[in-house]
């Protein structure tokens, strides 16, 4: 199940996905955390040291090795120069696996020790000297793009990402690789802004949203919340001693969190699985197709040298059945 975190910048979407990957490896289940935020906290949310944070390795500087693993023997790409970041999967192409173990994980995912077990964390890679002024940030992220529109998950298998702040998602199709959005919202009139604009961008989309009130302090901001989002409210995420504990440097065990918090962590797994029935993997894979035209249209063409509408599989459709080569 892929699950994406969005919300203004400061609302606390990296401490809120964060603590669903703490729930989720407390449960024994299988994870892969991905920080798409180029304002990487995640890692540290997940209890890494400043240097250890700053040691992972970043997924944009091993593009080459992504693409050139996710492309197989897939006879529609020439060659790994000519993929982009929404270059869709075909017959030949690799696929990637939550459970396995492959190329891409040895060189871009980590093992984080959590109290319940182990995740995977991978991460864009912050920027550098050498991009201030010169690159987009949306660049940093193609490489996670790539990953999804490749990645085969099953149930009760999850990737949690933590997404770059405010609408920005929507600079790519990489808002429509979710079977759940978590937006988080505070119980103020910026805080609800992101979610009407994530809400009327997405509306097009199929994209299954639903909003985690976070700050709440008491009734007033729960009714405000309802009030201003309706139903899209899944639970409510109060003051925590636990979060201001992690938050410097020292969080007790996660059994310990405060029970409100825990139960609002529950909502949320619970809301992840029920997505599971509703999947729709041509959909899914129509939608990959859809951006990946646009994107050769408007860009990759011209930048690649090649017509990269001829990358997509006519009859391909991504799932769980699917089987690629090894």
């Amino acid at each position: 199940m892929k699950i994406a975190f969005v919300g203004k910048g400061g609302s606390g979407k990296t401490t809120l996905s964060s603590l669903f990957v703490r729930h989720l490896a407390a449960t024994g289940a299988p994870v892969v955390a991905i920080d798409a935020d180029i304002n990487q906290h995640l890692g540290a949310a997940l209890g890494l040291d400043e240097s250890e944070a700053a040691g992972l390795p970043a997924m944009g500087e091993h593009l080459p090795l992504i693409k050139e693993y996710l492309r197989g023997t897939n006879p529609r790409i020439a060659s790994a120069e000519q993929m982009i970041k929404t270059t869709p999967p075909g017959v030949g192409s690799r696929l990637l696996r939550v459970r396995e173990d492959n190329p891409v994980y040895d060189a871009c995912a980590r093992p984080v020790e959590l109290d319940g077990g182990a995740v995977r964390l991978m991460v864009t890679g912050p920027f550098t000297d050498a991009d201030l002024g010169v690159a987009c940030y949306h660049s940093k992220t193609g490489a996670v793009e790539l990953c999804l529109n490749h990645l085969v998950d099953g149930r009760a298998e999850y990737v949690v990402v933590d997404m770059t702040a405010g609408s920005d998602s929507f600079a790519s199709g990489m808002f429509t690789r979710f079977d759940l959005t978590f937006l988080v919202a505070e119980p103020t009139r910026k805080g609800v802004s992101v979610y009407r604009q994530y809400k009327e961008y997405a509306r097009d989309f199929g994209v299954t949203l639903k909003v985690v009130g976070n700050k709440v302090q008491g009734p007033d901001d729960l009714d405000f919340l309802r009030e201003q989002v309706g139903d899209d409210l899944l639970t409510t995420v109060g003051h925590s001693d636990w979060v201001r504990a992690m938050e410097k440097g020292h969080p007790p065990r996660f059994e310990h969190l405060e029970d409100d918090n825990r139960r609002a962590l529950r909502a949320l797994h619970t809301a992840v699985d029920a997505t599971y029935e509703l999947r729709d993997w041509e959909r899914y894979t129509e939608q990959m197709v859809h951006f990946h035209l646009k994107n050769a249209h408007s860009w990759g063409n011209e930048r690649t040298g090649a017509d990269l509408a001829a990358q997509v599989d006519p009859g391909f459709v991504l799932g769980e059945g699917v089987v690629a080569p090894v």
